[in-house]
């Protein structure tokens, strides 16, 4: 077979290339087989991505058992729930775009022959398959799997003592701790046994979304949903140097299965596992790279058509795990194949995603995942809203009881940190629509989760009669009255920079609008953009390089 990696390790002008390769070990055989990168995103920083280099030992070996020679890089990882509500943060969403850059970097520099991709936490996930697209080399993504849930070992005021936990829990304990709705004693118990071990968020966050959104796309194998710390990963884990080599030997490529229908199919898995708002980002960045035709309102259209179907966190019951013992993401894309919602396609298996969902065990008696017939919702909980205040559009995931509308009084913010302590103070109200701006892709820069606030929001008890719009962004963990990813962005001189304390905003959901009531034009010979946080460095040369939100806020020049 005429490898791609010939370029580096054929003929005699490649002696001293083959001289060094052979200082790693390897022989004259090897130099026949093609050689396959294996991508990793470990790190001793996160739990997320703790155990990935056990994961990738494990692939080597099953790509060498396969006929090809393993060669493995590593990228760096920006941990968002460790660097959450802190200046830290706008590294998160930069940090998608280097482990993509890294990736294209390391296996087109070496010309090797396919990638297998190792991710965990949520940035990895995307970023490792945007680079997947561009390389559009036989690839596939392995996602580290998720975090096993937390058990107190006290009961906890407010709560059933068979709960699980998230980290989900320790965020909203701060802002509960701080109204006196629970202990110091059932505070601390939270924080401790939250997280008892490796893997990845446990609810459906921002992780898990893009893990079931790469499964149903197809560039991800169905293995993805294993937790990370299940005895039968390991096991499973062992068949993907057959996949990679069968992909290397039929010449399927990432762009081959990253097209529409599959990133249909994914926003529709998205939708009906109640997945995270961040997937409107990844999704059109991903897009973006396989130079598919996706927009923003594409989301919106599917969100419509789409019921939710999983009850899981933030908004519902079950975490992760429970999803995989009812029968996993197979069961999920089975309901919407039934709803015919899906379009079938190859995927990284060799089989297509039809086949993989006929074969679909569900658990008898379960109740993660609903029939069609009954539910969680009808149609998505993900809607694109336009107005005088987001004429390029913004995301905004519905309340678990869904608001028709909402009209409240701006509280303005220019920071995260300063709506933060307000919160911490008690001066957010009921009624207010807290407004956090300059926290957008060129703004922030980074564009920010806000976690920290929307949590505190939900754990004061606020959760229902406040909300909060920003031109950042939310963690998978957010829930409530959340609208984010307001576009143009307030650095830019988009409307909600011209948005004073006082104004009435109203959110209309059914009309999809998002309006205040105040002559923004007679405001705007007022307005001048802020000096730039960054003047030198990866931020600031990010900030002078992103792309709207509405575009999935990419460095990418395609």
């Amino acid at each position: 077979m005429n490898h791609r990696s010939n370029a580096i390790k054929a003929g005699p002008s490649r002696a001293p290339a083959r001289a060094m390769l052979r200082a790693t070990g390897l022989n004259d055989e090897d130099f026949r087989k093609p050689f396959v990168a294996v991508c990793n995103t470990w790190t001793e920083m996160t739990p997320c991505n703790f155990h990935l280099r056990e994961t990738a030992e494990i692939i080597k070996q099953s790509i060498r058992d396969a006929g090809a020679v393993p060669f493995e890089f590593n990228s760096i990882v920006v941990s968002d729930g460790i660097s959450m509500g802190t200046e830290g943060m706008r590294c998160s969403l930069v940090s998608r775009e280097l482990t993509a850059d890294a990736i294209e970097l390391a296996v087109h520099g070496h010309q090797l022959d396919a990638v297998v991709a190792i991710s965990g936490c949520d940035k990895t996930v995307a970023g490792t398959v945007q680079a997947l697209a561009r390389l559009d080399l036989p690839s596939l993504m392995i996602y580290g799997g998720s975090i096993a849930p937390g058990s107190p070992k006290s009961q906890l005021e407010n709560r059933n003592p068979q709960d699980e936990l998230s980290i989900q829990d320790v965020f909203e304990a701060v802002g509960a701790r701080n109204n006196n709705r629970i202990s110091e004693q059932d505070f601390e118990a939270i924080e401790k046994h939250a997280c008892p071990g490796s893997g990845a968020c446990g609810g459906q966050f921002t992780a898990n979304t893009m893990s079931t959104a790469a499964a149903t796309m197809g560039i991800s194998p169905m293995l993805n949903e294993i937790p990370a710390m299940a005895p039968e990963r390991n096991s499973q884990l062992s068949g993907v140097g057959a996949m990679i080599v069968g992909l290397l030997e039929n010449n399927i490529t990432a762009r081959q299965i990253i097209t529409r229908p599959a990133m249909e199919n994914a926003v529709a898995s998205v939708i009906a596992t109640g997945g995270s708002t961040n997937a409107v980002l990844h999704l059109l960045a991903i897009a973006r790279e396989a130079h598919v035709d996706f927009s923003i309102d594409d989301f919106d259209r599917i969100s419509r058509a789409c019921p939710v179907l999983a009850d899981l966190k933030p908004t519902g019951k079950y975490l992760s795990q429970d999803l995989y013992r009812a029968g996993g993401i197979r069961l999920v894309t089975q309901r919407l194949q039934d709803a015919g919602i899906l379009q079938d396609g190859p995927t990284v298996s060799g089989k297509s995603l039809f086949e993989e969902s006929r074969s679909a065990v569900e658990t008898p008696e379960q109740t993660v995942v609903r029939n069609l017939n009954q539910p969680m919702r009808p149609r998505g909980h993900l809607a694109i809203l336009r107005g005088n205040l987001a004429p390029e559009g913004c995301v905004m995931k519905l309340p678990k009881d869904e608001v028709s509308s909402f009209t409240g009084t701006a509280r303005v913010f220019e920071c995260e940190e300063d709506c933060f302590n307000a919160l911490m103070n008690r001066r957010i109200q009921s009624g207010d629509v807290v407004v956090i701006r300059n926290e957008g892709p060129a703004g922030g820069p980074g564009m920010r989760e806000m976690l920290a606030v929307t949590a505190a929001i939900v754990g004061a008890g606020l959760g229902d009669s406040v909300a909060l719009m920003t031109d950042g962004r939310f963690s998978g963990a957010t829930h409530g009255l959340m609208i984010g990813h307001v576009s143009p962005e307030a650095a830019l001189g988009g409307p909600i920079a011209l948005v004073r304390d006082g104004d009435q905003i109203t959110i209309d959901v059914p009309a999809r609008t998002l309006n205040v009531d105040a002559d923004l034009d007679a405001r705007k010979s007022d307005w001048q953009p802020r000096p730039a946080r960054y003047r030198t460095g990866v931020l600031a040369r990010y900030a002078s390089n992103v792309t709207s939100a509405s575009l999935g806020a990419t460095t990418c020049p395609c």
